[in-house]
């Protein structure tokens, strides 16, 4: 009888660590990833709603010289988070989480009116299935990219003031036509769990490819009536997106 009790009382120690273990740890680290032309700073009012929420936020400043220097910038930001993470991407950012967010610590991705590649894709190739309504990005000699400063309120950030976008259009980042260009590797969607923000209004990505790549992915979807920066001009409702797939990953 006591054998018995013994093994019983074994057998429930058991089985109550295996119910601890089993059960996701909360993901409280938020990598954001910018996209092309602009730097990190734009996520601020999207990082500091995710940091009174008591989220560890942290923004790639990725040099956007190619797809596999962007790809190890994120991974290097990646390295430093304690426990899982979810990787969150804007436009040319979706080509770049789609590789790092293969790194066994992140737990799922959100895609912010960005490219979600298929092995094989290219920014440049996924353009051309849905091309976008603004043909107003131009190649310097030495091969990198910018939008035309007359048009960049227009293609990339109407829903912001003309005296915001005028100073992103003179302060952007070059981008390699290069990083553009480079195929995609196996992407991270096809194992974890992925959300998407459709861009109603977007002039950059073309919403139907946006919805197009989404469905493909299996992605949860939300769709909202703005512009291509829409995680600066609407950084609530992009918060309480990302805030929903942390949770999600967290039950």
């Amino acid at each position: 009888m006591f054998k018995k009790s013994l093994t019983t009382l074994a057998l429930s120690l058991v089985l109550s660590v295996y119910a601890q273990s089993s059960m996701a740890a909360p993901v409280k680290n938020i990598v954001l990833v910018h996209g092309a032309f602009v730097d990190g700073s734009g996520w601020d009012p999207v990082a500091r709603i995710l940091n009174k929420a008591g989220y560890k936020v942290s923004i790639v400043q990725e040099p956007q010289t190619s797809l596999a220097d962007d790809v190890a910038a994120t991974r290097r930001v990646l390295a430093l988070q304690s426990g899982k993470s979810l990787l969150v991407g804007h436009s040319y950012a979706g080509m770049i989480i789609s590789d790092a967010g293969n790194a066994p610590s992140v737990a799922g991705l959100v895609y912010i009116a960005a490219f979600q590649p298929e092995q094989g894709e290219s920014l440049l190739s996924l353009a051309k299935k849905y091309p976008p309504a603004a043909q107003s990005i131009t190649e310097t000699p030495d091969h990198f990219l910018y939008i035309k400063p007359e048009n960049f309120h227009a293609d990339f950030a109407a829903d912001l003031p003309v005296k915001e976008t005028n100073l992103l259009a003179q302060s952007q980042v070059m981008t390699a036509v290069a990083a553009f260009a480079a195929p995609a590797g196996v992407p991270a969607w096809k194992t974890k769990p992925s959300w998407a923000v459709v861009a109603t209004q977007d002039r950059a990505i073309n919403p139907e490819l946006e919805r197009f790549m989404a469905k493909r992915a299996h992605s949860t979807v939300t769709e909202l009536k703005g512009n291509h920066a829409i995680y600066a001009s609407q950084p609530e409702k992009i918060a309480a997106v990302i805030e929903k797939a942390a949770e999600s990953l967290s039950q």
